[in-house]
């Protein structure tokens, strides 16, 4: 097992190398199995529930997504453990990914009309409900801590986190968009899961 800082940068370390294979290997092969979508989960690809929370295809989305995995995930690695803050980051690729299947297999139908193309086939990627997560855990168990914004501005841990959870919501209700919020309400799901666990002892 790694050490704690080591656990979070071996997830990082995973993220920038699909990030490259997305650059030397097939398009036809990622999309098939670094990808979430209904296409792929009904063709028996059952392991993009979990690969895809790996893949970036765009720099500034690896970017943001490990900067945040980085900071947040370090506190939590030193907390409880390099074990802990690897299921969580799993814990949260997996529902995320459950709860974006469930939104294109039953929300998306009923929005097709008012989009005008068939966003149920939509496919997604990133390692945005992983890190959710792991950075909502940490705002959830430390609310009143100080985080910088844009690394500048001071703010309550639970505004941060109100503002993340209100925008994803934001995002389901209107049903449009590149940035899935029904995938990244999976990794707050569990972060939420995860605290109330450790609030009654259980962890």
């Amino acid at each position: 097992m790694p050490s704690a800082e080591g656990a979070v940068l071996m997830l990082i370390a995973a993220n920038v190398g699909v990030f490259m294979l997305w650059r030397l290997a097939d398009p036809s092969f990622m999309r098939r199995h670094f990808m979430i979508s209904l296409d792929n989960f009904k063709s028996g690809r059952i392991h993009t529930l979990l690969t895809s929370a790996f893949s970036h295809a765009e720099a500034d989305h690896l970017l943001t997504n490990m900067i945040g995995l980085y900071f947040f995930g370090l506190n939590v690695s030193y907390a409880f453990g390099p074990a802990f803050v690897l299921k969580l980051y799993v814990a949260g690729a997996l529902t995320g990914s459950a709860f974006f299947l469930l939104e294109k297999a039953f929300l998306a139908p009923r929005k097709q009309a008012y989009i005008g193309w068939d966003s149920s086939r939509a496919p997604a990627l990133g390692a945005s409900a992983a890190a959710n997560a792991v950075i909502l855990l940490q705002i959830f168990l430390h609310p009143k801590r100080l985080v910088y914004l844009y690394f500048i501005i001071p703010i309550p841990a639970a505004i941060l986190g109100a503002v993340v959870i209100g925008a994803d919501l934001w995002r389901v209700k209107k049903g449009q968009g590149r940035v899935s919020g029904s995938a990244h309400l999976g990794g707050a799901v569990v972060a939420a899961l995860v605290w109330a666990r450790i609030s009654k002892g259980w962890i």
